[in-house]
């Protein structure tokens, strides 16, 4: 056997080789993966997503100013710990071009992590730390199955309750408080 055959592949290389139809992530120094999402998860995502692009991303009926992408590779540490957050976003003040590579290593102002089922645990107990640990300063937690948005921000290093929504609420929550989201829009 060649050294190179014999060589263990880092923890990047090893997400880098997961098959298709998994997302990988680095949480920690240990890989994980899991399937994509479900339906539910991903139209929560969908539509949360559009609802954002339009007057956050383009600035169509809105402040502008933010680069606003659903589940970039984020590399809190390049290639050590690498989350991929269901939908993120960076004002363009911060971030004035984009990264030309799927390799983001830019902090996101904000996040949002839509649970499943199989993900809530690590979302919220694993990811949630982690974002504030490396300075995110926004996130909010979806959770499609109990029709929740839970919207968080950071002072210091911990995190503060900035209000739960549920059901048909309609949500006007930093840092996305220009416009208004309409909860019921988001559930199947």
């Amino acid at each position: 056997m060649s050294p190179q055959a014999a060589r263990k592949l880092s923890v990047y290389e090893q997400l880098m080789a997961l098959p298709e139809g998994l997302t990988g992530e680095i949480i920690n120094g240990q890989l994980r993966a899991q399937p994509r999402p479900s339906w539910a998860h991903g139209l929560a995502a969908s539509r949360l997503g559009a609802d954002l692009e339009g007057p956050y991303g383009r600035g169509r009926g809105g402040p502008g100013g933010w680069w606003i992408i659903d589940e970039p590779e984020v590399h809190l540490v390049l290639d050590t710990e690498v989350v991929v957050p269901d939908i993120a976003g960076w004002r363009r003040e911060r971030m004035p071009i984009p990264p030309q590579g799927h390799k983001i290593q830019i902090v996101p102002d904000w996040i949002c992590e839509i649970f499943s089922p199989s993900s809530k645990s690590t979302e919220r107990e694993e990811k949630m730390p982690l974002y504030a640990h490396y300075g995110v300063q926004f996130a909010w937690l979806v959770d499609p199955k109990t029709r929740t948005l839970e919207a968080y921000g950071l002072a210091g290093a911990v995190w503060h309750p900035i209000g739960v929504f549920r059901d048909d609420d309609t949500v006007t929550v930093a840092p996305i408080d220009a416009i208004v989201i309409r909860l019921a829009d988001l559930w199947c």
